[in-house]
């Protein structure tokens, strides 16, 4: 209690804590920044991260800081959260986790359970496939486009508890998928209470430099957006509003309307105009006239892709057109059978290149 409250009381932010003894060894830079560069480039072609070195774009990142005020220099707690080998984030924070339940016929325990301790880049990929695997996957025309309005409400739920919560503390974040909402909570210094109106609250960046990052490669949107985009997306989804209450625990709640008793990855297509709702369509092999909008959006952000770096595996594909891997496999399987591409290697090795090339 004492520590909290003197966290309340704080200047600084528990991010920026710096961790002098820490070296270069203590993280998976090699594997992890080419990741970080290529997300940045995806959401801006000419992001200055691409031609910067490593230590560059930690520094422009705020992740390596020189203390002003004691003089001590090193990598700082969020650069540890980012970029830290699994057995240094447990040293520096050992209570992380997020809790990835389901509970739809076990409601007492759970159904499927993940829980997640690594760093923030590989937690974002590994929560939003677990929220993708049970849940439905509905496509709506949004502003004329065919949108998997699914993902973006994932995108929203998993990027606000990575980025929005204190470190610091022992409580365990969870998110849980129930039979018609998916649940969040984690451990929170408010400044507020109650209930958060989209419309009227001022956002307050919790941990600053996580966020920042975030933004950076695409993977959340300037303060105060998140909120709405919410409120919009789960609104199409499911025709009810998500509840945003603030606390010293920030629990959400994401009504998800009548969601199927088994969910593959097959995705349920769902015809929307004008913000009517027609009758949904079962997903199948055969597509449906939004899904061959959708595939072609794809296509083009693949094949923009090859002309930049000449070669594709399945799960940067995912990545880029943010998907699930077996919708990943399907659109690069369709582009070998249009004769655009040509596989190569088998398995884990397979890659793809533009058949002209």
């Amino acid at each position: 209690m004492v520590t909290h409250i003197h966290q309340r009381k704080m200047a600084d932010y528990s991010e920026r804590r710096i961790y002098p003894y820490a070296t270069a060894k203590d993280f998976a830079f090699e594997r992890l920044m080419p990741k970080v560069r290529r997300l940045a480039t995806n959401r801006l072609s000419d992001h200055p991260w691409s031609d910067m070195t490593d230590m560059e774009i930690l520094k422009s990142a705020g992740l390596y800081e020189e203390s002003l005020e004691t003089g001590i220099s090193g990598y700082n707690l969020a650069a540890i959260l980012l970029f830290g080998r699994d057995e240094v984030i447990r040293a520096c924070t050992a209570n992380y986790v997020t809790d990835a339940i389901l509970r739809r016929d076990n409601a007492d325990r759970y159904d499927d359970r993940l829980m997640v301790a690594t760093n923030l880049i590989d937690a974002y990929d590994q929560l939003i496939e677990f929220i993708n695997k049970h849940t439905l996957d509905k496509f709506f025309l949004v502003d004329g486009q065919s949108v998997s309005v699914r993902s973006k409400i994932a995108r929203e739920v998993v990027s606000n508890i990575l980025v929005h919560r204190d470190y610091t503390s022992a409580f365990p974040a969870k998110i849980i998928i129930e039979p018609n909402r998916i649940v969040t909570e984690n451990w929170n210094l408010p400044k507020m209470q109650g209930r958060i109106d989209p419309y009227s609250f001022t956002p307050y960046p919790k941990n600053p430099l996580l966020a920042n990052f975030f933004i950076n490669i695409g993977r959340a949107d300037v303060l105060g957006s998140g909120v709405r985009n919410l409120y919009k997306f789960t609104k199409i989804y499911s025709g009810q509003e998500p509840e945003l209450i603030d606390g010293d625990i920030f629990r959400m709640v994401v009504p998800l309307g009548a969601q199927s008793e088994a969910v593959s990855d097959k995705t349920d297509m769902v015809d929307k105009t004008a913000g009517k709702m027609s009758d949904n369509v079962a997903a199948s092999d055969k597509m449906s006239d939004n899904a061959a909008v959708s595939d072609k959006n794809y296509h083009e952000t693949i094949i923009s892709y090859l002309e930049k770096h000449g070669e594709i595996k399945v799960a940067i594909a995912a990545e880029i057109i943010d998907r699930s891997l077996p919708t990943a496999r399907r659109v690069l399987a369709r582009l070998v059978e249009k004769g655009v591409l040509i596989p190569m290697g088998a398995n884990k090795n397979r890659r793809y290149k533009r058949k002209d090339c």
